[in-house]
């Protein structure tokens, strides 16, 4: 069973708070994702993020349902004032096999699949992949990150 409340965990290394959210690998887990960040960004103030927040969630935990045969996904959300960064996990295995690809992927104008992580990558401050480390081996990790750019000066 999900987690239905979000639950801070650990201090977010950025400031502010940092929640999880642990789903059955179930073609209902990317609308539960939604949901979940739906409610974190409406009570954290980030209301102009919350569109695009939605579907990036959604291709991640899409993937990692599709491409994986992880019997968890985890959605871990770190929001401060200026930024929210989601990590979504699995235990699917490397990028190159859950996903197929390291860095920006294409897709040619008549394939049906393929563009969702490009388009996670037009939408994100930033992106990328990672692993769990020697803690979580054969773990996969993909996060974005929403808010406003820093202005420099």
């Amino acid at each position: 069973m999900s987690a239905a409340t979000p639950t801070p965990v650990q201090p977010n290394p950025l400031g502010g708070e940092s929640y999880r959210l642990t789903l059955p690998n179930t073609a209902a887990a990317p609308r539960i994702a939604r949901d979940f960040l739906t409610s974190l960004l409406g009570v954290s103030r980030h209301p102009g993020l919350v569109d695009d927040a939605r579907l990036c969630v959604t291709e991640l935990v899409t993937n990692a349902h599709c491409h994986t045969r992880t019997p968890l996904i985890g959605v871990h959300v770190a929001v401060n004032r200026k930024r929210v960064t989601v990590a979504v996990s699995d235990d699917g295995g490397p990028v190159r096999e859950a996903f197929g690809m390291l860095g920006t992927p294409t897709a040619g104008p008549e394939q049906e699949h393929g563009r969702g992580l490009a388009l996670v990558a037009s939408l994100a401050l930033a992106w990328g992949t990672g692993s769990g480390g020697e803690r979580h081996p054969g773990r996969t990790v993909v996060w974005f990150t929403l808010g406003r750019p820093e202005v420099t000066a």
